[in-house]
């Protein structure tokens, strides 16, 4: 099931990002330099009394920006309004009240979310200070006195965040349902596909509210299989689109592709790859989902012999990590090619829960040893005993060795394009676990 989402608000300099690194560093695990991944880490999992969670941070004045400063901080304040299950409002105890800290707190209580006001910069432990008190002119029943740069108190704050989380119920959907994650930038053609799809067929429909705010579960059922869509097409919004919205609106297409099976990445024919689409496409690769490459709009294309080639090419070069994806190209709005996303997603669903027996898996690595040999590394050459495949969704094999240095990132990838020539895997990321005989 989906994370809680948690943002933390409040205006410039009151501790929002040390806190958040705070955080980070002590109970969190974070993917780094992963191609296509973002690596400004506006976002992070946390885990809490065994419960996770997205912790979102809106701290940070673009610097090129030539926006007001309150007007930035109302965009930051309404993008976790309209993100968050929880909002934690911080402020800083040495500065005292302010007037930004008012406007803030006034937008907040309008969202009516659960909202946490932390008093940031309480450094000493004991009583508390008197400027403490001053904040509860806000209005705001939950005060917790922290220091982020100490970590003083941010235990009990984030009890207090635990409160709020929504109940951790199960997802309620038989084993044969297949969940499609359809994700995109805004004006991708996401809602369009969906109500495509919806539109055409013969259907048993009905919509189920996510576990996240904006995701919407949409059940169908027909000849090709059950499917349940989970649109995140409530990322854009009706203003206009600021220079840090689009870098938040990712997060519902995050907490989307956590839960699906397959993934759908919806590229804008138009506008073509754009970093939003590798980053969203990087995070399904990381969580190990299937996936396929929708390319929208093609209608609007002018085509001449060969674009379509060209263009898959292209997307590919800039998907690099993804080259196991198939890409279609559809249009929504004309129905182009969306026939073929059912039998497409049941395609790459029974590839990443593909199961291959021990003894074909070593014939298959004897004969590629045979062909390449392991790596060596000063007089010492690799040995691969055996391997076994250890899961599905994402295939994950272990390779048994005599010395886990040894193994180099280049011979993963040829053992990864045999596993692949022999029995195909489209659509789905390989796992390798590399493990040392001696040791076992």
């Amino acid at each position: 099931m989906s994370k809680p989402i948690v943002a933390i608000v409040g205006r410039p300099n009151v501790g929002k990002s040390t806190f958040f690194n705070y955080l980070a560093g002590k109970r969190i695990s974070i993917v780094e330099d992963t191609p296509g991944v973002t690596r400004d880490r506006i976002y992070t999992e946390v885990e809490w009394r065994n419960r996770k969670f997205t912790l979102i941070d809106t701290g940070g004045i673009e610097p090129y920006s030539e926006d007001k400063i309150m007007k930035q901080m109302k965009n930051q304040a309404e993008i976790a309004i309209e993100t968050a299950d929880v909002i934690i409002f911080m402020v800083d105890m040495k500065d005292g009240l302010t007037a930004s800290d008012r406007e803030v707190a006034t937008m907040l209580r309008k969202s009516k979310k659960p909202i946490i006001l932390a008093v940031n910069k309480v450094d000493k432990v004991g009583e508390l200070p008197a400027e403490v008190y001053e904040f509860y002119n806000l209005g705001m029943d939950n005060l917790m006195p922290i220091s982020s740069i100490h970590g003083l108190g941010v235990g009990d704050l984030l009890d207090e965040v635990f409160k709020y989380f929504p109940d951790e119920a199960e997802e309620e959907y038989d084993e044969e349902v297949i969940k499609v994650a359809v994700v995109g930038k805004p004006n991708a053609g996401k809602s369009s596909l969906i109500n495509k799809i919806l539109g055409e067929e013969r259907v048993i429909v009905s919509d189920i509210p996510g576990t996240t705010r904006d995701a919407i579960d949409t059940y169908v059922e027909n000849e090709e299989g059950k499917f349940v869509f989970i649109d995140t097409a409530g990322i854009r919004r009706k203003s206009k689109i600021t220079e840090n919205i689009e870098r938040y609106s990712a997060i519902r297409s995050w907490t989307a592709i956590e839960r699906a099976d397959v993934c759908l990445i919806m590229i804008d024919a138009v506008e073509g790859v754009t970093e939003q689409d590798t980053k969203i496409a990087g995070y399904a690769h990381e969580q190990g989902k299937a996936s396929i490459v929708v390319v929208n709009k093609w209608d609007l294309v002018e085509k001449t012999t060969g674009t379509l080639e060209e263009y898959r090419k292209t997307v590919l070069e800039k998907l690099g990590f993804m080259l196991y994806a198939p890409v279609v190209f559809i249009s929504a709005k004309t129905g182009q090619r969306v026939d073929k996303i059912y039998n497409l997603v049941k395609y790459v669903a029974n590839q990443a829960a593909l199961r291959i027996t021990t003894g074909v898996l070593n014939d298959l690595l004897n004969e590629a040893i045979a062909m390449v040999q392991p790596p060596s590394d000063k007089g010492r050459r690799l040995k691969i005993y055996y391997m076994t495949q250890a899961s599905v969704k994402p295939p994950t094999f272990v390779l048994f060795v005599n010395n886990m240095e040894l193994m180099h990132y280049s011979y993963e990838r040829y053992l990864e394009n045999q596993l692949r020539k022999s029995f195909g895997f489209e659509g789905t990321p390989i796992r390798f676990l590399i493990r040392e005989k001696e040791k076992e």
